[in-house]
């Protein structure tokens, strides 16, 4: 017996449950009773500045959907932008929209930035 081969949307989806995972992980660290205000504003910093990921995991969702809508271009039918506008549109939305709130954010709960 073959093993069946996972098709591209299958392996998106894996890595989406392990992205998910790490998301729930990071969700119970920042609502944590004991999270202090350093804290809270050093893990939302970590969403958009993250060092071991180049930009921060908000840059790194904007790049895929960026990439999505590229490759939306490329194929759609009549290149008419259905498809690929409102992917540009969302990746734009984290850039422009969701970052900087993020870090507005973290720097209400520490304005100086004190280490956590």
């Amino acid at each position: 017996m073959t093993a069946s081969r996972r098709t591209r949307p299958d392996r998106v989806r894996a890595a989406v449950d392990i992205a998910l995972l790490a998301l729930q992980q990071a969700q119970d660290e920042l609502a944590a009773d004991d999270t202090d205000r350093q804290e809270l504003a050093g893990g939302l910093l970590e969403l958009i500045e993250d060092i071991d990921v180049p930009g921060g995991l908000i840059p790194a969702l904007a790049q895929l959907l960026a990439a999505a809508g590229a490759r939306a271009e490329q194929i759609e039918p009549d290149r008419d932008g259905d498809a690929s506008c409102p992917l540009h549109e969302a990746a734009e939305l984290l850039t422009d929209e969701v970052g900087p709130r993020l870090i507005r954010a973290a720097h209400a709960l520490n304005p100086q930035g004190e280490p956590a």
